[in-house]
C-alpha cells in the first residue's frame, strides 16, 4: 500500500496524509486553497471570529477550491475560569504595555463587554458552513457538538498534547486525533495539565498515542520536510500537520517583519512564552518576550491576547518584529521552499524517495 493511502486520507477524502496547520491570525484563504488543491487538507484558523465572519470565510474557501477543508476552533479550558478584571484592574494590564501603544502610535482601548465571540455561536456558524473537517484545540467537544457535527457529514478533529489528553478525546468521540509535540510553534494546547507540565516530544507522543487510540492519529510539530514526514508515518501516524513551513511561504498571511524573523538566525533558538496572549505559546524570541518574561508582568488570557492584538497588526505593518508575536516551532530553521505548491511536490518527491530506498 501507498504511504499516500491511510486512514486519515480516507477519511478526510483526500489525496496526500499532509495537513496545513490552522493558524489563528495568520490563516489564509490562499494557502489553505493551495493544500487543498494540491492533495492535502487545508486548514484555517476562526480563533476570534464571529458567525458571519466564519460564513463568509468559509465561502471564500469554497470559491476558491472545490476540494476538502478543515476549520478550528478554540475551546475553553475545563475548569478555568474566565478572569472578569475591574476598571482598576484592567487599567493596570494596560499600564504594563502602555509603553508599546505609544511606539506604534495607537491609543489604549477602553474596557470591552467581552473578549472573544459567543463560542457556541462560532460552533454552529461553523457547523452550518460545512467543511469536511471541523477541529478542535484545548479541550474534548461535547458529545452534542460531536453529533450535530456528525448530521451535517462533518468529520471531528481533536488536539492533545498528552497520551492523556488524547485518551479523553478518543473517548469524547472524536475521529481523529492531532498529536502535537513541543516543537510546534504558536500556542501549546494543553487542556489536563499545564502546558508547562505537558511538553512531550512528538517522536515520542506520536507512537504511545497511536497505541492508546484506535482513530486515526496526525503527528504536528517540528515537521518541515519529507524526512519528518516519513518518520512520523514510521512511527504509526496516519498523516502529518504542518505549520512553519506553509507559514513561511508566500500564500500565507505572514508579514514580512515575521518572514524576515523566520529566515534569521534567532529562528533557532525559538522560546515559550505568555508574553503575547496569555497562554503559552512558542515563538522567535524579541523584545516583548524578554522585557515581559514575568508572568506577573501580564494580564491572563484572554485579556492579554485581546490588548496586544490591538498593537501587534500595527507593528507588523509597520515593521517592528520586536512587538509582534512571532510564532515558529523548532524545525524553522530547516524551512527552504517559499512557495506552497513546490514545498508540497518537494514533501512528496522526498518521502516517494525515502520510503523507495527502504523498500530497497
Amino acid at each position: 500500500m501507498s504511504w499516500k493511502d491511510t486512514r486519515a486520507t480516507r477519511l478526510f477524502n483526500i489525496g496526500l496524509p499532509i495537513v496545513l496547520g490552522p493558524f489563528g491570525g495568520l490563516s489564509s484563504v490562499e494557502l489553505s486553497s493551495t493544500v487543498s488543491e494540491a492533495g492535502g487538507l487545508g486548514s484555517y484558523g476562526l480563533y476570534g471570529y464571529d458567525p458571519e465572519r466564519i460564513a463568509a470565510t468559509a465561502r471564500e474557501l469554497r470559491e476558491a477550491s472545490g476540494k476538502p477543508f478543515a476549520l478550528n476552533l478554540w475551546l475553553p479550558i475545563e475548569g478555568e475560569e474566565p478572569p472578569s478584571p475591574d476598571a482598576e484592574q484592567f487599567a493596570a494590564y494596560v499600564d504594563v504595555l502602555r509603553p508599546y501603544f505609544e511606539l506604534v502610535g495607537v491609543e489604549p482601548p477602553s474596557q470591552p463587554d467581552t473578549y472573544l465571540p459567543d463560542l457556541d455561536s462560532q460552533i454552529q456558524a461553523a457547523i452550518d458552513a460545512r467543511p469536511a473537517v471541523l477541529s478542535f484545540v484545548f479541550g474534548v467537544p461535547s458529545e452534542s457538538v460531536i453529533e450535530e457535527a456528525h448530521r451535517n457529514g462533518i468529520v471531528v478533529a481533536g488536539t492533545a498534547t498528552t497520551v492523556d489528553e488524547a485518551v479523553a478525546l478518543h473517548a469524547g468521540g472524536v475521529d481523529a486525533i492531532v498529536a502535537t509535540g513541543m516543537e510546534a510553534g504558536g500556542h501549546r494546547v494543553s487542556f489536563l495539565r499545564a502546558p508547562e507540565d505537558s511538553l512531550v516530544g512528538t517522536m515520542a507522543l506520536v507512537p504511545q498515542v497511536v497505541d492508546a487510540v484506535s482513530v486515526p492519529v496526525i503527528a504536528a510539530g517540528g515537521i518541515a520536510d519529507g524526512r519528518g514526514v516519513a518518520a512520523a508515518l514510521a512511527l504509526g501516524a496516519d498523516a502529518v500537520q504542518i505549520g512553519s513551513a506553509f507559514l513561511a511561504t508566500r500564500q500565507s498571511a505572514i508579514s514580512p517583519a515575521h518572514l524576515a524573523a523566520m529566515r534569521g538566525p534567532d529562528a533557532a533558538h525559538t522560546v515559550l512564552t505568555r508574553a503575547l496572549s496569555g497562554r503559552l505559546a512558542r515563538g522567535i524570541p524579541n523584545r516583548i518576550i524578554a522585557e515581559l518574561a514575568d508572568p506577573a508582568a501580564h494580564a491572563p488570557f484572554p485579556i492579554q491576547n485581546w490588548l496586544t492584538g490591538k498593537f501587534r497588526p500595527v507593528a507588523a505593518a509597520q515593521g517592528i518584529p520586536g512587538l509582534m508575536s512571532l510564532w515558529a516551532g523548532q524545525s524553522t530553521p530547516l524551512i527552504r521552499e517559499d512557495d506552497a505548491l513546490k514545498l508540497m511536490d518537494k514533501i512528496v518527491d522526498s518521502v516517494d524517495a525515502i520510503f523507495g530506498r527502504l523498500r530497497g
